[in-house]
């Protein structure tokens, strides 16, 4: 599947848990898909770079376009992704 939203296209195969995003610079990053989670009826997915050694994870809004076809946006409210994050930190402590 290829996604494309606000300059970035996104790749993934669900089958080999990763996902290739283009930047806006046409250059390709391969992340591991981490989780997806479900808060409030909004579907997040959580990724971590496969080209990146700082173990930082990356969290987008999964959302659905105009043809059915999945894209991910980033989280723009502070509050919004602070729940999220909260709500994952409260799953890695189960």
């Amino acid at each position: 599947m290829s996604h494309n939203h606000d300059g970035h296209d996104h790749d993934h195969d669900l089958e080999l848990d990763t996902i290739v995003l283009i930047d806006e610079d046409e250059t390709e990053h391969v992340f591991t898909i981490l989780e997806y989670l479900e808060i409030e009826e909004q579907v997040y997915a959580v990724l971590m770079p496969q080209d990146d050694d700082s173990d930082q994870a990356y969290i987008f809004k999964v959302q659905v376009d105009e043809n059915g076809e999945e894209i991910l946006m980033d989280i723009e409210d502070d509050e919004e992704f602070d729940r999220v994050v909260a709500v994952l930190e409260s799953d890695e402590i189960d």
